[in-house]
């Protein structure tokens, strides 16, 4: 049976629950909930198993907090020998607008704490889906806003992007990155200003 690790950052706690920096947790959540499954305690994070026509998920929320997130998909690549190839890291994103989706197969880090250090152990060569949580703060705030809580008209439009956001993992592992980058980029595609104009992000 094939394997895949579907990975979704944040920062374990009560504290940073409704967190924007949490977008990645609030996806595996919402995703485990339609798949009738549940979370344990397990080392390095909280991992929930599941299936779809025929090919086992791993959902991971890692507990080592953001900083040391590639500890826990180290582990669990290497405990149930998983090709960096069939995982998947749900992420937040200051760069793009509100609910904006992007999925792409590699990449650098975009100065994202968690994505560093994953690359840091594990190198680029792997698919992650960034979530828009938009950058409505001051010039020397962003710590203070990815640590703080969605409000609730921005969870209003959150909402059904979640939902998306668990048609991507179920589509990356039934159709691949190739094809769901196809189907859902263009569709949920961000953009943003510049002095030129509008330019692809």
């Amino acid at each position: 049976m094939d394997k895949y690790l579907i990975v979704g950052l944040g920062n374990p706690g009560a504290e940073y629950a409704k967190t924007r920096h949490n977008i990645g947790y609030m996806v595996l959540d919402a995703f485990a909930k339609a798949s009738n499954t549940v979370f344990e305690d397990k080392r390095y994070g909280y991992v929930a198993e599941t299936s779809i026509k025929g090919r086992k998920l791993f959902l991971l929320k890692p507990t080592t907090y953001m900083n040391l997130s590639g500890n826990a998909v180290r582990y669990w690549l290497n405990k149930e020998n998983i090709d960096e190839k069939r995982l998947l890291v749900v992420v937040d994103d200051v760069a793009l607008p509100l609910g904006g989706l992007r999925l792409k197969g590699s990449g650098s880090n975009g100065g994202h704490n968690g994505l560093g250090h994953i690359q840091q152990l594990i190198g680029q060569q792997y698919a992650r889906l960034r979530v828009g949580i938009g950058n409505d703060f001051a010039r020397g705030s962003q710590i203070d806003w990815v640590l703080g809580e969605f409000t609730e008209e921005e969870r209003e439009v959150l909402l059904p992007q979640i939902d998306t956001c668990g048609d991507i993992i179920k589509s990356f592992v039934l159709a691949g990155i190739d094809i769901t980058m196809n189907q859902y980029n263009k569709r949920h595609l961000a953009v943003k200003q510049d002095n030129n104009g509008i330019e692809e992000k």
